[in-house]
């Protein structure tokens, strides 16, 4: 008989905590080796990926980026027995094992192999066992690079880093670590920007320094993005994009004191341009949409779910006011999902371009008889796809092309009916592959994977379109 966690007494409890924990490092362990054996023996083609982190992301609830460490892990561990065999037994943690392989993979170039062999068992005795830490670990690698690296700290510009990463509540996290003379540009950027300003009224400014630096760094991407000369990205210069629907759009202005600017014809292209912000009409639900929560029906196209009076369909229009735009009115490329407040910020002061959507929240057809993808298809494209459309992916729509699902050379059009937004792994892919993939009845893609992938060959919906993800 099974005996309830709450009936263990204290010892017990913390004995099988402990012993639960040390399961949980081997498992982790396991699973490292099983994806680095997925890593040489599967091939892309059948994961549908350029690599296991990607597939891992796609069928399990990995974040991308624990997903990333996983595989980096199962590939460098091959070189390094002692490493893995620290790893296989729990001894060590994941995150330590990360730290020195790191180390053992770019050692300091002025260390002899055996300094490296003696340094390499010095940190894995320093991260054995429950007493270890990350912080000695650390300053242990930095002092081995300081003293036999060519390059000092300050003057080291192989080690500039910077990450930048969404966090779950929607917003941006960074951290960067630059060579001395980048660190001044940034901090002399910075500078004039971050002085505290007092009110009109002589009011202090109660701003902490870290809030006026986060401030003046976004007053320096205004700037840029608001200049002529910058690069472009996908046949753009690089402006931020607000996808909104034109009724919530019509709402936010109704309620706002402030005089705004609209102009729908307006040429998103110009150098003035600091934002570019897209809007379309939506209709109301239709009986058959096709929601996004992955149910079919034999009623309908394409595995296009129908409400029903009962079953996992009937709350269908619910469902996707709280996973659309129920709780949200805006929509960003890279960030996602935008309050209604911030909408309304965007929405005062912005040029406008009208990309009319259907009641499926696909763009209506924009036809064109030239091969290329035109701006404006583009950011329909990115309106409906988000990014590239391959399930499990959703690389930014930056990061994306148009694929012709009937190829322009066999006489398909370009046209929103005939494109889907592809990265350009999973455009190869559909070109060399049995993957298909095809518009359904919502006007939206859906993918059919080959037979060795899935026997049945189940449709499965876009990226954008599966719902929400765990991650």
């Amino acid at each position: 008989m099974t005996t309830e966690i709450w009936q263990l007494s204290e010892a017990e409890l913390l004995a099988d905590a402990a012993d639960v924990s040390h399961q949980i490092q081997l498992m982790e362990a396991h699973r490292i080796a099983l994806v680095a054996e997925i890593d040489t023996r599967v091939s892309r083609e059948k994961l549908g990926f350029p690599g296991p982190a990607g597939w891992l992301t796609s069928t399990t609830l990995l974040s991308p980026g624990k997903a990333t460490k996983i595989v980096a892990l199962a590939r460098g561990l091959k070189n390094f027995p002692d490493i893995a065999d620290a790893v296989n037994t729990g001894s060590i943690s994941i995150d330590h094992a990360a730290l020195i392989l790191a180390f053992a993979e770019t050692p300091p170039k002025n260390l002899p192999q055996e300094g490296q062999d003696l340094a390499r068992a010095a940190l894995l005795t320093a991260a054995t066992g429950p007493d270890a830490r990350t912080g000695p670990l650390r300053a242990a690698i930095t002092k081995l690079h300081d003293t036999y690296g060519d390059k000092k700290p300050p003057d080291d510009t192989d080690r500039n880093e910077l990450f930048a990463s969404t966090t779950l509540n929607g917003r941006l996290v960074a951290k960067m670590d630059f060579d001395a003379i980048t660190g001044e540009k940034f901090l002399t950027a910075l500078s004039p920007l971050t002085e505290p300003r007092p009110a009109a009224d002589g009011t202090q400014d109660e701003r902490s320094p870290a809030r006026r630096r986060a401030d003046a760094f976004g007053h320096i991407l205004d700037r840029y993005l608001a200049s002529s000369n910058r690069p472009t990205e996908g046949g753009e210069k690089p402006h931020v994009n607000l996808h909104i629907t034109l009724r919530d759009l019509t709402n936010l202005r109704s309620t706002m004191n402030a005089d705004t600017h609209t102009d729908s014809d307006s040429d998103s292209d110009s150098d003035s341009d600091t934002t570019n912000y897209e809007n379309g009409s939506t209709a109301t639900e239709s009986e058959c949409s096709g929601g996004g929560d992955g149910s079919s029906s034999d009623d309908c196209a394409s595995g296009d779910g129908c409400d029903s009076a009962t079953g996992p369909s009937a709350n269908r229009g619910a469902y996707r006011d709280l996973f659309g735009d129920g709780t949200t009115v805006g929509w960003l490329p890279w960030m996602g999902p935008l309050s209604r407040e911030t909408s309304r910020q965007l929405a005062c002061d912005c040029i406008l371009t009208a990309i009319v959507m259907d009641e499926n929240g696909s763009p209506i057809n924009l036809a064109r008889t030239a091969r290329t993808v035109n701006a404006k298809q583009k950011r329909a494209l990115t309106a409906r796809d988000h990014g590239c459309a391959f399930p499990g992916c959703g690389k930014p729509a930056a990061w994306t092309e148009g694929h012709h699902i009937w190829h322009w050379t066999d006489g398909g059009p370009t046209d929103m009916n005939n494109l889907v937004l592809l990265c350009g792994f999973h455009h190869r892919l559909i070109h060399h592959s049995d993957w298909e993939v095809f518009i359904g009845t919502d006007n939206h893609p859906w993918f059919i994977p080959p037979a060795t992938v899935d026997p049945y060959r189940q449709p499965r919906q876009s990226h954008a379109r599966a719902g929400p993800h765990i991650a």
